[in-house]
């Protein structure tokens, strides 16, 4: 590719470099997943938002997802980059093609990248709590921080990894529930806790993406998948915010859950039938990208069709970003 540019002048060729550069960027910090995470944060924001009608949206509402959005955003991407900065002597064996190995993105810069938005992704949390005058946001930001520190630096490669990540998650729709003075009840831990115990058994999928998977750990870890689905099959009736029209018909509810919940697994069980590398990596790809499904859900069975369609469109770009970068 070089070639191409060679006789085209410095214009040109200093365009490719920058090109070559920001693809190793949005690499590292595995761009596709991060509307996942702002999907999480949002049902977070929106479940928590007062009752049907009694809630009017707002300027400071704006502000308030905006900085969530961009402290999810943040703070998640600064997991993928301080992961990678954990993980570059095992990448330089495994995956030689990821950009700290492959020289694309220096270690130096990934380090200042991994740590500057991690800060400011706490700052956004933060910030996230002005309008109401509350710190909650801003400390479960630090927390999710300090587990995301926990998790790259010394418990992924632990039989607490797969838990830790799924705290991540917890931590990140709590970050969303938190912005607001909202009594904590448990609707609010059961919606976080699903996508939590479903990230977690992605995370256990996921562990030795790089070679044959473990027929037996590949099972177990989809059980682990669909338990997380499950739990978000029993949140309108333990959530007090739900729809009366879904409580009055909740067989659609069930149904909605049942086939999102079969297409995930068998995706899952495909790739534990036959553990290839590929296969295991595309079920891990596509489970990760239904993260943004399953947070539409939850957002349905409380504020409705409307909303929920809102955090479905960020599957949009999840899908677009993932046919040129990899989501793991």
């Amino acid at each position: 590719m070089n070639e191409e540019y060679k006789d085209k002048g410095p214009e040109s060729r200093r365009r490719f470099r920058w090109s070559a550069a920001l693809r190793g960027y949005l690499d590292l910090t595995r761009l596709p997943n991060v509307f996942t995470a702002v999907a999480d944060v949002t049902m977070g924001f929106l479940i928590a938002r007062p009752v049907g009608n009694a809630w009017q949206p707002n300027a400071w509402d704006f502000w308030t997802w905006a900085m969530l959005a961009a402290a999810s955003a943040m703070l998640y991407s600064s997991g993928m980059a301080l992961n990678d900065l954990f993980d570059v002597e095992h990448d330089r064996q495994a995956r030689p093609e990821r950009p700290l190995p492959s020289g694309r993105v220096s270690i130096d810069a990934a380090r200042r990248l991994g740590w500057t938005l991690l800060w400011g992704g706490v700052a956004m949390g933060a910030a996230a709590g002005l309008p109401f005058d509350t710190l909650r946001p801003g400390l479960v930001a630090a927390l999710l921080a300090t587990a995301i520190l926990l998790y790259d630096g010394w418990l992924k490669r632990t039989p607490l990894g797969p838990p830790a990540m799924g705290a991540c998650r917890t931590l990140n729709v709590m970050l969303g529930v938190n912005a607001s003075n909202v009594s904590l009840g448990p609707g609010f831990w059961l919606a976080a806790g699903a996508i939590g115990v479903y990230a977690a058994g992605i995370t256990w999928f996921a562990r030795r993406e790089s070679q044959r998977g473990n027929r037996g750990q590949l099972i177990a870890a989809t059980a682990v998948i669909a338990s997380g689905i499950a739990m978000l099959y029993w949140f309108p009736r333990v959530s007090h915010r739900t729809m009366p029209e879904l409580l009055d018909d909740p067989q659609r509810w069930f149904l909605l859950i049942g086939i999102i919940g079969l297409l995930i697994v068998w995706r899952c069980v495909r790739a534990a039938i036959d553990p290839a590398p590929v296969k295991v990596r595309m079920a891990v790809a596509q489970c990760i990208m239904s993260i943004v499904v399953l947070d539409a859900i939850a957002c349905l069975a409380v504020r409705g069709v409307f909303w929920a369609g809102l955090i479905v469109l960020l599957i949009v770009p999840t899908v677009l970003f993932a046919r040129a970068i990899d989501v793991t």
